[in-house]
């Protein structure tokens, strides 16, 4: 009996949600709207490990964006749609990805992590004197700590990766 009970609970709470869902995606056309382009979006972003992001830092055919996020950290959930919208902007010259530092603590410390959210801006670096041929290791272009909005993000991987200039109101 006390499963049976719990289970109808769920079950009712599951139909509730599915209600209130249907009815916003039906009759808000805003809430219909953003949950489209946070599926669109999300795609632009992936999210790894730490293992994951070695490789990324071995594969230098574009440079990559880092953020180290976590989920209970309120400016890293402000940000996240900004820094996906930048990532859907570059998509093609710079590669992003997102680190959960709770998920991945070792990672973060290697880091050196100590402020949320943090965006690393990472590029291809042959060491002076290395041959041709070298592998290329990960240099850091530019650390930021706390969130940024997607034109700030975007105007960084621009002078940070392509000569651009440094945005407006930062320095």
């Amino acid at each position: 009996m006390f499963n049976s009970k719990y289970s109808l609970f769920f079950i009712f709470v599951a139909y509730i949600q599915a209600t209130v869902e249907s009815f916003m995606i039906n009759h808000h056309s805003s809430y219909r709207q953003s949950t489209s382009l946070a599926a669109d979006v999300q795609k632009a972003v992936k999210d790894v490990t730490g293992a994951e992001l070695e490789m990324l830092m071995q594969e230098w055919d574009s440079p990559l964006v880092v953020d180290a996020y976590a989920t209970w950290c309120g400016p890293c959930m402000q940000m996240a749609p900004e820094y996906e919208e930048a990532a859907k902007e570059l998509e093609g010259r710079v590669r992003f990805c997102k680190l959960d530092t709770d998920k991945e603590e070792n990672m973060a410390a290697r880091l050196q992590i100590e402020g949320l959210p943090t965006i690393l801006f990472l590029d291809a670096h042959t060491p002076e004197g290395a041959d041709e041929d070298a592998p290329k290791m990960a240099a850091l272009k530019g650390r930021i700590e706390g969130g940024l909005p997607k034109d700030l993000i975007v105007g960084l991987c621009e002078f940070y990766f392509f000569d651009g200039p440094m945005p407006e109101g930062f320095a």
